[in-house]
């Protein structure tokens, strides 16, 4: 540690713990030692793991902040296990979002896109960019992420931008890239398309209406009903169900379009559902992507009736220049004079909306540029039922991936839109050669026309995200990152997005590096509200993470947030539990401040535990070595939650409630070589648990660490603890489980008759057998301090006395004569209450293993336990009635 960082006062640490200084003063060391950099351990396994690149749309939300601490926590401890660790970080360029967002700032300002042109509008989203990746920069040092910032990446930037053109030549060579017709999403406010996750359903109330199309023969006429009579302008045909009765005799027939005129025909196609409505569809190939495929299918026409405004067009005839909402006003006014309109029912269905202008999404018939996805689906297919594809935690969304990728549909990866990665194909404008290229095309290879154009569009934000785990460690260049940091370990994410990103990734990568770019998906749910609703503007129930670290700390944010949920499951956002949270590291502070008073002049070289060990020091070496031993477990298996749980229990619990307790005995006696073995176990243990704690909570942790006798620099690089068998005790276990148990009892029997702590009391205990009685003799000193004894009498022999309360544990029976302090009457009724608690414990492991299923299946180890217990149970039982039978009778 240099100087500067050095605030412990002369007396140890300072009395309470500061936050906001602590997290400030240890990031910048942090960085500026460079111990977040990846590469220095060469001779070590890597462990790796891309961020999922947050959008430069704005500030990040807790959401983030939930994505971004299990990253960190994973990373720490593999760190501190030595690994070679990497955690690069990045971020996306976010297309239609930024450009959205930047729009948005220049119509405050009454300046459009178009009046500033392309080169000047992408200055100014530059601008934009640089200024909230700072923004995302302060707010990850302010969470205390350990990122590798000299590998940071941008999807923009130019080793990014060579491998997104690199995957569209080699995909487009390959025939798996495509330009053609087909619907697509389209915003009619941004006036691009847009992919499926851009889209937002909200349910809407709407209107069913039944429109009659006579047939041109005068033979009758097919009911047909829409959400949208706008579009049946583009109507060229009536479908109904080949093997439908009620239609046989006019398929094939010609129908009159209503309003327009236009002759279409009556198909048959087995799309249509016969037993739904009148069993007969209008199809609109132009505006719908399933009458896209029956239009295909029939080789029906394909008629626009609006423009990429959401404005009717020529092909709309004399609603020709109005929106498509006051046309649909207009059709149906018409319509109903003319009698076509037969009724209109009320109809709530769910309406797509984009998610970024919030104009109604309209199926749009449009040329884009494509990605053949079955054949890139067959490898990542092919690849998961093998079983050397992806692990997903849970499992369950295995399926929920594969369900989406055998049913994949072509990928329309064209956007409309200035920026983002600019399509790499050009447009000889003297002979209409399409030139697909890595590198900018000045001549026509084929003419030799230098009037070159480039594709206006830019590629989907998806595309160049897809290759994240790959192109951020410099593919197509066969760089000495890729070589050795790919594939990645875990990609932890949120189920919302496995089938956009996750999805993508895997594709990609088995097609242009020939394996999975991940070993894990780690898939966390959505951080909601306290009521289990969705974050959200309109609801005003966001929470900004660094509010919650101004107002509580980051170590109590990320324990809360990492340790609240399972994996899989949405996580209720409570400040009371951020609280709780900050309790806890107050708690550990305050245990670690008593133990370092008690530590001066302990060196690190003192801390070892070749000493004669008292049975407090081997019981709390026992439970801690079992808390290592699960805490690993539970990481390398991804339960933060329950790994938070364990660690909350042993340190509140068994490290602060009882074995510092216990430990003021041997520090404030007489007895030098005790006082230094508990000494040893004290440094020995708060050091472990602060490795322990430090994923989680890693400004605290560091802050005590340094205060410690320790080697090392930081804790960020110290071991992680590691399972050792000669720290196994189960007899010290079963000693301090007896001592607690009489202590306990004890303190549970004042409080019922309300004698306080600092009365002495009389203790009367009657070893159930020589091995419980030597146990007692031995620790005797941990009873009378921890139940305020007056006299401690400890007998195998004890006759029950009279006039006395009682408690029973396994292995002893505890007798307080307390005449004059209770009442008799009540003491029985207490007995007579434990009495029926052990009835009903007897009762419900009798039936359990009267239960032949349950004795059936299970093992032989838990029949054993429940016969113990029963018989534990029992006894007390026994004890308690005959405790009864002397009151009453005496």
């Amino acid at each position: 540690m240099t100087d500067q960082l050095d605030t412990k006062p002369a007396n140890g640490m300072p009395t309470t713990y500061d936050p906001k200084d602590t997290e400030a003063k240890w990031y910048a060391y942090w960085k500026e030692q460079g111990y977040f950099q990846a590469g220095k351990r060469t001779d070590k396994d890597t462990y790796t793991i891309v961020i999922p690149p947050p959008n430069v749309t704005g500030m990040l939300h807790i959401g983030h902040a939930l994505d971004f601490t299990l990253q960190d926590i994973l990373i720490r401890m593999k760190r501190m296990q030595g690994f070679d660790a990497l955690w690069l970080p990045g971020s996306d360029h976010a297309g239609i979002a930024t450009q959205t967002k930047v729009e948005q700032k220049l119509r405050e300002e009454g300046v459009t896109r178009y009046d500033l042109g392309r080169e000047k509008f992408l200055g100014k989203v530059w601008e934009w960019k640089e200024h909230y990746n700072g923004i995302i920069r302060d707010q990850w040092a302010k969470m205390g992420l350990s990122l590798d910032y000299s590998r940071e990446r941008f999807t923009l930037d130019e080793g990014l931008s060579k491998a997104v053109r690199e995957v569209f030549v080699k995909l487009y060579e390959k025939g798996l890239i495509y330009r053609g017709k087909r619907i697509i999403n389209w915003d009619p406010a941004a006036r691009t398309a847009l992919s499926d996750i851009e889209v937002e359903y909200k349910e809407v109330q709407g209107a069913l209406y039944h429109l009659r199309y006579p047939l041109k023969d005068g033979s009758g006429s097919i009911t047909v009903a829409t959400t949208r009579p706008e579009t049946m302008l583009g109507d060229t045909a009536v479908a109904v169900h080949p093997k439908d009765e009620r239609y046989k005799n006019m398929i094939g027939k010609m129908l009159v379009l209503p309003i327009i005129g236009r002759e279409i025909p009556v198909i048959a196609d087995e799309y249509v559902d016969k037993e739904f409505g009148s069993g007969a569809v209008k199809i609109t190939p132009a505006h719908d992507p399933n009458d896209f495929e029956v239009g295909t299918r029939h080789d029906l026409p394909q008629i626009l009736v609006m423009n990429e405004s959401g404005v009717m067009n020529e092909n709309a005839g004399k609603y020709q220049g109005m929106d498509r909402f006051e046309c649909r006003k207009a059709i149906v006014a018409d319509m109903k004079e003319s009698g076509v309109l037969l009724k209109i029912e009320e109809h709530v269905h769910q309406v797509g909306h984009s998610e970024r202008s919030g104009a109604v999404v309209e199926p749009y018939l449009s040329t884009q540029w494509f990605v053949a996805m079955k054949p890139l689906a067959e490898k990542a297919i092919d690849s998961q039922k093998s079983g050397t594809g992806v692990t997903f935690v849970p499992d369950r969304f295995e399926k929920i991936y594969l369900n989406w990728i055998e049913n994949v549909r072509d990928w329309c990866i064209s956007r409309q839109l200035w920026w983002g990665h600019r399509i790499p194909a050009y447009y000889c404008e003297a002979c209409g050669e399409l030139h697909v290229s890595r590198d900018a095309v000045s001549a026509c290879a084929k003419c030799g026309s230098g009037s070159i154009r480039q594709d206006e569009d830019v590629l989907d934000t998806w595309f160049s995200s897809a290759l994240w785990p790959f192109s951020t460690l410099g593919w197509p260049e066969k760089t000495a990152d890729l070589e050795r940091y790919y594939p990645t370990n875990v990609l932890v994410t949120g189920y919302d997005i496995i089938y956009f990103w996750v999805a993508r990734m895997i594709f990609t990568a088995l097609e242009f590096t020939g394996q999975i770019p991940f070993k894990d998906v780690l898939i966390h749910g959505l951080v909601r509200d306290a009521e289990g609703r969705k974050m959200s503007k309109s609801l005003g129930n966001g929470v900004d993470p660094l509010d919650v670290i101004e107002q509580y700390g980051a170590d109590a944010m990320r324990f809360m947030i990492s340790t609240g949920s399972t994996p899989g499951q949405d996580l209720r956002f409570r400040f009371e539990k951020v609280e709780q949270a900050r309790n806890f590291a107050n708690k550990i502070w305050n245990a670690s401040r008593f133990a370092l008073m008690n530590l001066e002049g302990v060196t690190a070289s003192d801390v070892h535990l070749d000493r004669k060990l008292g049975t407090a020091d081997r019981w709390i070496l026992h439970r801690l070595n079992e808390t290592v031993r699960d805490v690993t477990r539970l990481m390398d298996s991804y339960e933060f939650g329950e790994t938070g749980r364990l660690l909350y229990n042993f340190i509140w619990d068994d490290l602060c409630d009882w074995y510092i307790e216990f430990a003021k005995l041997s520090l404030y006696g007489t007895d030098t070589e005790q006082k230094n073995s508990t000494q040893a176990v004290l440094g020995y243990v708060l050091d472990r648990t602060q490795r322990l704690i430090h994923p989680f909570m890693p400004f605290i942790s560091e802050e005590i660490w340094q205060h410690l006798p320790h080697e090392g620099e930081t804790i960020t690089l110290a071991e992680w603890p590691v399972y050792d068998a000669k720290l196994e005790a189960p007899d010290a276990v079963g000693e301090m489980s007896l001592l607690m148990d009489i202590i306990r009892t004890v303190r549970n029997i004042r409080a019922e008759v309300n004698v306080p702590m600092s009365k002495k009391v009389e203790l009367l205990v009657k070893p159930a057998d020589e091995a419980a009685n030597a146990v007692l003799s031995r620790n005797e000193e941990y009873l009378k301090r921890f139940c305020g004894t007056s006299l401690l009498e400890i007998n195998p022999a004890l006759a029950a006395p009279n006039k006395a309360m009682t408690g029973v544990v396994t292995g002893a029976e505890l007798y307080l004569p307390l005449a004059g302090l209770i009442d008799i009457a009540q003491e029985i009724a207490r007995l007579e209450k434990e009495v029926q608690s052990l009835n009903g414990e007897v009762e419900r492991i009798e039936k359990k293993l009267g239960n032949e299923g349950f004795v059936a299946k299970a093992p032989a180890r838990v029949i054993d336990e429940e016969k113990a217990k029963l018989a534990d149970y029992a006894s007390k039982r026994e004890v308690v009635l005959g405790r009864l039978q002397e009151l009453k009778e005496g």
